[in-house]
């Protein structure tokens, strides 16, 4: 049976456990491949990034050795969604296979830049712990563990900076390969950079959209799955000689 590799790349503190729960809706050709950043999970004891092109170069050093084995996606949500824009502008200039499918999510295109406040990531602690308290997806018991914090705080800040500072170029370079781009409908990204994906990809560009804020890929985990089967098992039957 033909598989796909579905490499998924987190959100800012998230870690590839947060994808864990995708396993049981995935389709059974479709091989997800969560892939660990620096700092949490299993690494949780490797030097945090120092910015975006850092994490660029560490997430393809574990995955570059699985390009060649089967067609395979990236998805993000994001920074992740980040990590896998720029990956994949770096895997084009190589001689090896490309991706059939890229996955944006809960992200604006990179080629215009948000309209937002000051960057959380230079807060005071307090501040940035209220804020994404906003944000959601963290719960409020979680900053009140010392031994938690102490680690998580710095990782989150972190991730938050190189998020924050990264500047995507103003030139579109637009993949070679369908895009399909997840968006909360309360989430704060203008109409602008969410119809701007549509300029980075020479084919089609599919946008979705789903009830809840920033976080909505861990309340609608089931629905986005279930475009994420869909779209890859077609892909599958394109990439798969007969």
């Amino acid at each position: 049976m033909k598989k796909l590799n579905l490499f998924c790349f987190p959100y800012a503190g998230g870690s590839a456990a947060v994808f864990n729960s995708w396993r049981r809706y995935l389709h059974r050709q479709i091989e997800l491949v969560a892939v660990e950043l620096a700092g949490r999970g299993k690494r949780i004891y490797d030097p945090l990034y120092n910015d975006l092109d850092e994490a660029v170069e560490d997430v393809f050093g574990i995955i570059k050795d699985k390009l060649n084995e089967a067609p395979y996606a990236l998805f993000g949500h994001s920074m992740g969604g980040v990590i896998a824009y720029e990956l994949a502008q770096k895997i084009r200039q190589l001689p090896c296979a490309q991706p059939v499918h890229m996955f944006f999510s809960g992200r604006g295109a990179p080629h215009i830049a948000a309209e937002d406040d000051d960057p959380y990531w230079h807060l005071p602690d307090h501040e940035f712990k209220e804020k994404i308290l906003e944000l959601g997806g963290t719960p409020r018991e979680f900053f009140e563990h010392p031994e938690l914090l102490e680690v998580f705080l710095p990782l989150l800040k972190n991730d938050f900076k190189i998020a924050e500072l990264y500047r995507g170029s103003e030139t579109v370079k637009p993949l070679e390969t369908d895009i399909t781009v997840f968006i909360g409908k309360e989430e704060e990204v203008t109409s602008e950079r969410i119809i701007g994906w549509k300029t980075h990809s020479q084919r089609l560009c599919s946008l979705h959209f789903f009830n809840g804020g920033h976080f909505f890929i861990n309340e609608q985990t089931q629905k986005v799955v279930k475009i994420i089967n869909n779209t890859l098992l077609e892909e599958l039957q394109r990439h798969t000689p007969l």
